[in-house]
């Protein structure tokens, strides 16, 4: 039983995980080795951050604390392997960098297999699940997660776990924990999926668990606040008041939705890989089959995706917030579009309406 066990596990996760890290790896490559950094703040802030250096970061981002510190931590034992061969870098950043790659793909590869199962929960079938996955990732935005100094893989795990605490229901009560307790110190907009993963995650766990879980991450969160501002010297009310100035981004970002380019930007998000869901969701028997991505849960997700395009500014960054849901959506698709496509026997009767 234990060995039955243990291949079950390796067969729901670990493979999943391992074909979204090594697509990761490959993937966000040329982004790792090639990004310009000088016109990037977020990333310079992080590199500052994983070396320790609190005081030069902005206030949005200084209490973002888990990656950074991981990425350091592994920096120091890649710096003793020497500078790697190839154009000259800055020194003592490139070790960092390599860092933030590793720790960041192994880490959207958790978020993957998250992906992976919920899809597999919404009955997709596994083939289908596996190339909804590989197209999802396939997106710039994991690109820039895995690859570049930036802490959106850690988020998109949380979502992960949310949606498929969700999708597994009873059972999946360390998915819930674990995003309650990461969550906090993930983002600060955490604060909005709060309501959604302690509703729809309560058949995964009850209330005293989720409070618990969610004490834990506060606390730690207090602590990152306490260690940063006492080593940044800044006071605790600028945190407030950096949380309101991204009101002022709503206008801005409700123009830019409504336009050409921003509708563009939008599509990119998932790219061509929308067109298979659109195609479904225009059939009477591809809404059927995606019926189980079409419920009140996925609502109010793409409603806590919006909210966080709107205030962040950064419309296709934040929509690939809706991942966990999207591949599951796109593996149903898939599944319904092989059906049709299949011999005659095996395809589905038309709907007489």
């Amino acid at each position: 039983m234990p060995a039955l066990r243990t291949a079950g596990w390796v067969r729901r996760w670990l493979l999943p995980w391992a074909l979204a890290l090594g697509g990761l790896l490959n993937a966000a490559y040329p982004t790792y080795r090639h990004y310009d950094f000088s016109h990037s703040l977020d990333t310079r802030s992080y590199l500052r951050l994983a070396s320790g250096r609190f005081d030069s970061v902005n206030v949005t981002r200084r209490y973002r604390l888990l990656v950074p510190l991981a990425a350091g931590a592994l920096a120091r034992p890649l710096a003793a392997l020497g500078t790697p061969g190839g154009r000259a870098r800055p020194a003592g950043e490139w070790p960092l960098r390599l860092a933030f790659y590793l720790v960041n793909s192994l880490v959207l590869g958790a978020a993957g297999a998250c992906f992976y199962r919920s899809a597999r929960l919404a009955g997709a079938p596994a083939g289908a699940s596996a190339l909804a996955l590989a197209a999802v990732l396939s997106s710039r935005w994991a690109g820039y997660a895995a690859g570049l100094p930036l802490t959106d893989s850690l988020y998109l795990l949380v979502f992960g776990l949310s949606y498929y605490a969700h999708r597994r229901g009873p059972g999946a009560g360390w998915a819930v924990a674990l995003a309650l307790a990461l969550g906090p110190l993930a983002k600060e907009s955490f604060v909005f999926l709060l309501p959604w993963l302690a509703y729809y995650g309560r058949r995964a766990l009850g209330w005293r668990g989720q409070v618990m879980a969610l004490a834990l991450g506060l606390a730690m969160l207090l602590a990152a606040h306490y260690w940063v501002d006492e080593a940044a010297g800044a006071a605790p009310a600028t945190s407030v008041t950096n949380a309101l100035a991204h009101v002022e981004n709503l206008t801005y970002s409700l123009r830019r939705a409504f336009s050409f380019k921003g509708m563009a930007e939008l599509f990119s998000i998932f790219g061509l890989f929308w067109l298979p869901v659109l195609a479904a969701l225009g059939r009477p028997t591809g809404r059927r089959a995606l019926a189980p991505v079409l419920g009140r849960a996925e609502a109010g997700l793409l409603v806590l995706v919006a909210v966080h395009m709107l205030l962040s500014g950064d419309l296709a960054r934040m929509g690939y917030l809706l991942a966990p849901a999207f591949t599951a959506a796109l593996a149903l698709s898939m599944g319904w579009a092989w059906t049709q496509l299949g011999p005659p026997g095996k395809r589905e009767a038309p709907v007489v309406s």
